[in-house]
Parts: structure tokens; C-alpha cells; sequence
């Protein structure tokens, strides 16, 4: 697990790819909790995956810090 895309998905960075549809961040109610979970939108939808699980896929599907159609630059 990159260390460096954890630490950022903890500080409230939105990682995604708008043309895509597809989001991953860690909701504000998330912070500083023992196993926090990610959010992965796709499309609309919407799915749970702890840090561990999103971390490797932002890694696989590309996904850049970016801005969040709803939520801006910062999940919090």
C-alpha cells in the first residue's frame, strides 16, 4: 500500500477520473477512525472499500487528485 496515497485520501484529497465517472475519497465521518473506509463512485453508484482495499485502486485505475462534481477538492 502506497503510504503517500493513504496519507492524502486521509487528509480529504478526492482522487478520480471525471471523464470517467469514477471517484474515490474518504468521507469526513471516516477521519480518525481504526479501519476507516473509502467511498468508490462509479457511474452514480456508490461503494464501501476500506483504506487498504482503495489505495491499491487508485493505483490501478489511474485515478489523479482532482475536483469532485458535488463535493469540490476536498471530500472534508
Amino acid at each position: 500500500m502506497s503510504k503517500i496515497t493513504a496519507e492524502q485520501l486521509l487528509a480529504g484529497v478526492i482522487f478520480g477520473d471525471p471523464d470517467n465517472e469514477e471517484y474515490i475519497y474518504l468521507p469526513g465521518g471516516e477521519v480518525g477512525s481504526d479501519n476507516p473506509f473509502c467511498v468508490l463512485e462509479r457511474k452514480g453508484s456508490r461503494q464501501d472499500l476500506p483504506l487498504a482495499e482503495a489505495v491499491p485502486l487508485v493505483h490501478r485505475l489511474a485515478l489523479r487528485p482532482c475536483k469532485h462534481p458535488e463535493l469540490g477538492k476536498r471530500a472534508y
